[in-house]
């Protein structure tokens, strides 16, 4: 058994929330560097130079990449042999945000009822998925979700016979409705399978794989490369203006599901897919 005071799940928390709003990941630096070369729009091209340029900005004038800074989202994977020993643990990981967003001089962007709408002032509570796995590690990511690319997203409740075409025709459909609202070049998250809350579930966690990497099933990894080629072919561009460099990335998670549904969910983000993840 080994023991984690609560105290280092606050520290890194809030380390993370600042880390991912500052610097954008090496993975999608990258993608967004090389989809500049190969922007065959003059226009396109030229945005996506200000999307290195603003990325370069933040980093060296430690500050957010975008305004919206997003809504805190952490998935805390715990090992089945780790005692915490503290603050309860929600309460440690809405403390790490808390300090997070305000020493970093993040954007608030919580309101504590989605009716009453009053600010929280905090950014929190955060959104958190806790996921227990085996030995004495835990494993935390911290993505910050902006809304203008989270409203855009979707779920499909599928017919089985409706199959891989029907889940590519629903993955092309939500990506031609979120346009420029999205704030493409976008990536994309697909979650296939299981039921209605987890097909979404796998969706948001598709967006914090890196977008260097493709599913580790053949069929899977195939219909990525397909639906990122289609996707690619819709003429949105970056920002909206036109171009091929609509999507950088699609990310499908799948999972089991009942012999009478094929539910799926489309997670969209834009290019600021902030993701960062540490092992304690």
């Amino acid at each position: 058994m080994r023991t984690i005071h609560t105290d280092e799940i606050v520290k890194n928390i809030k380390e993370m929330c600042i880390q991912a709003n500052y610097y954008l990941s090496p993975d999608m630096e990258s993608a967004i560097k090389s989809a500049k070369e190969q922007e065959n729009s003059a226009l396109g091209k030229q945005i996506l130079g200000q999307l290195c340029e603003n990325m370069n900005i933040a980093k060296e004038d430690q500050i957010p990449i975008c305004q919206d800074t997003g809504m805190a989202i952490v998935f805390l994977k715990v090992g089945q042999d780790v005692h915490f020993e503290g603050q309860n643990i929600t309460d440690a990981i809405n403390e790490g945000v808390r300090q997070g967003y305000q020493e970093g001089y993040l954007r608030k962007s919580v309101v504590n009822d989605p009716l009453l709408r009053v600010n929280t002032k905090d950014n929190t509570p955060a959104i958190i998925h806790y996921e227990i796995i085996p030995g004495e590690n835990v494993e935390i990511t911290v993505a910050p979700k902006g809304f203008g690319s989270e409203n855009m997203s979707r779920v499909f409740m599928l017919k089985p016979a409706d199959g891989a075409e029907g889940v590519k025709k629903s993955v092309i459909q939500a990506v031609k409705d979120a346009g420029p609202n999205a704030c493409p070049p976008m990536v994309v998250g697909v979650g296939i399978g299981g039921d209605f809350e987890k097909s979404a579930i796998m969706a948001k966690t598709a967006l914090t794989r890196d977008v260097d990497k493709e599913s580790p099933l053949p069929h899977i990894a195939q219909m990525e490369k397909e639906l990122l080629s289609e996707l690619n072919q819709l003429g949105i561009g970056p920002a909206g203006l036109g171009g091929k460099t609509t999507v950088l990335k699609v990310n499908i998670e799948t999972f089991a599901t009942h012999i009478a549904g094929l539910p799926m969910a489309v997670n969209i983000c834009c290019h600021v897919n902030r993701h960062v993840k540490r092992t304690l």
